[in-house]
């Protein structure tokens, strides 16, 4: 199959929190039941639980039908708050791979210390620094990607890994999947027993048919449930990827969690708009109508589709910000329009890259969340994009026409029409990206750190304390019956007369 199997619609459903209430039973935050799926709110937490401890535990794969019929960890305690040790393991690094979820680790890992844990981070060598706001930073050797040479792989099994990951002696491991490096957390986890999250970051499926061979898909599914159903929890970062990741039946409903979009706000924001990066992505024409793209410039993200887009649009300009493996490609489509390629931007200049845009244009049908959204948003600029993906949750339908629009998947028509309307009205245009700019200083990094390492952490260790008691149940049945204590001898009846 090339991607998981569409949502089963249901007649006026109630939408189910990502925390079950406790007067009912309790659900998971992506609820199977009787093999249909239901609608979610991505605005509710998890429920969780307690803290870790160095019990034993062995990989255990759920079969397919104990998948709807998964027991909710209680909910999180004030101990759950207590500082930890933890373990993380990030293939591409994101101190050296510019990606959609280098924020996302930089500020958790941040956070994380400012919280009181004691974190070591296992990642890809090149580029590594010896920390990062106090945490350990460990690079494995690396080797390119077969098939995206610009992405550095690890296995990350070295003995040295192992023994510095030993002497750290972490409460939790948590591995970014899917890769090569999250084999390599995956049987540390369960060498050390320590408890294993993973969070799901690349939707590879979908990747597949455009780097190599479609039927390749299928195995890749396969291996993605291997490593999920042999995790205790697995985080997605939006509701959409969930929804895939459950119809596809990769692990338990209840075991999917959702972890918080965030964006760095001061980073990213209006007071950037900047006349000298204006003229340079127009190259000299800052008067012009200014479209932009920010990210990684590679065939999944459908990138052609802006040549459709600007063959409509003469009188624009578009700016492309970012690197890629289809910049040659994408060069030669635009040769002779008026297109400029920056290569990859970094600090303030790419904040005032992001400013100094009229629009930003989407089209990217595979993005798990899309960072490059969220900053565009952040920085008052408002979004016309993909209505595919985990976009939507950035953009959700009571906001769309508000703080950004979307447009069906591969339609010119609709997405030109939008575009359009934004650069030929300034009133709407600056409307919108202040209302984009209000909502997305909504979403912090530090709350959506704080609300994992509480409660999806502690769910994490209370699936594999349950786990171990289940593999344990066996053994203690055996051992009571071979030493069961003697009964007692009855007490001896005398007569008396």
């Amino acid at each position: 199959m090339a991607r998981a199997a569409p949502i089963l619609a249901v007649s006026k459903p109630s939408p189910l929190p990502l925390i079950a209430p406790s007067s009912r039973p309790r659900a998971g935050p992506l609820h199977l039941h009787r093999r249909r799926l239901l609608p979610l709110s991505p605005s509710s937490s998890c429920s969780t639980s307690t803290s870790a401890s160095s019990s034993s535990s062995s990989p255990v794969l759920l079969r397919d039908d104990e998948l709807d019929h998964q027991e909710e960890p209680p909910p999180a305690s004030e101990a759950d708050s207590r500082p930890r040790r933890i373990a993380l393991f990030v293939e591409p690094s994101p101190f050296a791979y510019v990606s959609g979820y280098k924020n996302r680790f930089q500020n958790f890992i941040k956070y994380l210390r400012e919280m009181g844990d004691e974190v070591i981070v296992i990642t890809t060598h090149e580029g590594v620094p010896d920390e990062f706001h106090g945490a350990k930073l460990i690079g494995s050797w690396s080797f390119p990607c077969p098939w995206y040479q610009k992405v550095p792989l690890s296995l990350a099994l070295s003995p040295r890994i192992i023994g510095e990951v030993a002497r750290f002696k972490p409460d939790i491991i948590h591995a970014s999947s899917p890769g090569i490096m999250v084999f390599g957390a995956l049987i540390i986890a369960k060498l050390l027993c320590v408890p294993l999250v993973m969070s799901y970051h690349t939707h590879v499926p979908i990747y597949i048919p455009r780097y190599t061979f479609s039927w390749l898909v299928k195995p890749m599914w396969l291996v993605i449930k291997f490593l999920h159903r042999a995790a205790d929890l697995t985080l997605v970062p939006s509701v959409a990827i969930g929804r895939d990741l459950q119809a596809a039946r990769v692990t338990a409903a209840n075991k999917i969690r959702l972890w918080n979009k965030g964006v760095d706000s001061e980073s990213f924001h209006p007071r950037f708009r900047n006349q000298e990066m204006r003229s340079r992505l127009t190259n000299g024409e800052p008067d012009k109508p200014l479209i932009i793209y920010v990210g990684r410039l590679g065939v999944e993200k459908s990138l052609d589709f802006h040549k459709r887009v600007m063959d409509r649009l003469p009188g624009s300009r578009i700016a492309f910000i970012g690197d890629g493996p289809f910049r040659p490609e994408l060069e030669e489509m635009f040769s002779g329009m008026p297109a400029v390629f920056t290569g990859t931007l970094q600090g303030e200049e790419l904040s005032q890259a992001y400013a100094s845009g009229d629009v930003f244009v989407m089209p990217s049908e595979s993005e798990t969340l899309g960072f490059v959204v969220l900053e565009a948003m952040s920085s008052g600029v408002p979004v016309v994009a993909a209505r595919a993906g985990g976009i939507p949750d950035i953009i959700p339908e009571d906001q769309e026409g508000k703080t950004s629009f979307l447009y069906t998947p591969g339609d010119v028509d609709d997405c030109v029409g939008k575009v359009e309307l934004l650069l030929s009205c300034e009133e709407l245009r600056e409307t919108m990206g202040k209302a984009a700019r209000k909502e997305m200083e909504k979403f912090g990094w530090k709350a959506a750190t704080r609300k994992i390492r509480n409660e999806q952490y502690s769910a994490a260790i209370w699936f594999w304390r349950k786990k171990r008691s289940q593999l344990l149940r066996p053994l203690q049945w055996v051992f009571r019956r071979l030493f069961r204590p003697a009964p007692a001898p009855a007490p001896a009846i005398t007569n008396q007369s």
